[in-house]
C-alpha cells in the first residue's frame, strides 16, 4: 500500500514497535506542509528519559517543530493545526495513561478530541496503540486502559477520514474500507 496522505485526519494505529510511528511520520512529511509533533510521553524514568531525548534528536534532524503535551491535548492542537502544517500527534496511549493518572474524565477528553478532529482546519495524524488484542488483563487497572483505549480509539476512528492498521511495519487501510471484491 502507498502512503496515502492525511485528506484531514489519518488514525494510524497498531501494537507496540508495529512500526506505527514510523509510517505515520512518512505520511505526514509527505505532505510537503510545516511538520509539527505533538508529543505526550513523560520521562517518569531513566530510560523514558533516554528514549524522549533520543526522540527529539530524530526529530530536530528531520525538521519537525516539536510540542511537548502530556495531558491538555485538545489545546495544544487548538493551537498549531492549520492548513499551512501537518500535525502528527504521538501517542493517544501515553495520552490516555496521563490522563487516568492525573484521574481526568477520559471519556470527556475523547470527545473533545473528537469534537476538535471534526471540526480541524489542517490535517492531523494521531497515532495509537490497538492493545485490546491480547488476554484479557489482570489486574482492574489494566482492564479499565485496555476498555478506555479500545473506546478512544473507536471515538477517534468515527471522526477520522483515515483509519490505517500497522503490524510488522506493513500498513492496512481500515477506513475508508478498501474496495471488496469477491
Amino acid at each position: 500500500m502507498s502512503i496515502a496522505l492525511p485528506q484531514r485526519t489519518a488514525l494510524v494505529i497498531g501494537a507496540a514497535r508495529s512500526g506505527k510511528s514510523r509510517f505515520a511520520e512518512r505520511m505526514a512529511l509527505g505532505t510537503g506542509l510545516v511538520p509539527i509533533y505533538v508529543a505526550t510521553a513523560e520521562a517518569r524514568d531513566d530510560e523514558m528519559a533516554a528514549r524522549i531525548a533520543s526522540h527529539r534528536r530524530m526529530r530536530a534532524d528531520a525538521g519537525w517543530t516539536t510540542i511537548e503535551e502530556p495531558r491538555d491535548l485538545v489545546p495544544a492542537l487548538g493551537s498549531v493545526v492549520s492548513s499551512d502544517a501537518v500535525v502528527l500527534v504521538d501517542c493517544l496511549t501515553l495520552w490516555l495513561s496521563n490522563l487516568i493518572e492525573a484521574e481526568r474524565d477520559v471519556e470527556a477528553e475523547g470527545r473533545a478530541l473528537a469534537a476538535f478532529l471534526a471540526k480541524a482546519e489542517g490535517p492531523v495524524v494521531l497515532v495509537s496503540n490497538e492493545v485490546g488484542a491480547g488476554i484479557v488483563p489482570i489486574n482492574a487497572l489494566a482492564r479499565r486502559f485496555a476498555d478506555a483505549q479500545g473506546r478512544l480509539n473507536q471515538t477517534v476512528a468515527a471522526v477520522a477520514t483515515q483509519v490505517i492498521l500497522v503490524a510488522a511495519g506493513q500498513p492496512l487501510r481500515l477506513k475508508p474500507a478498501p474496495e471488496f471484491q469477491l
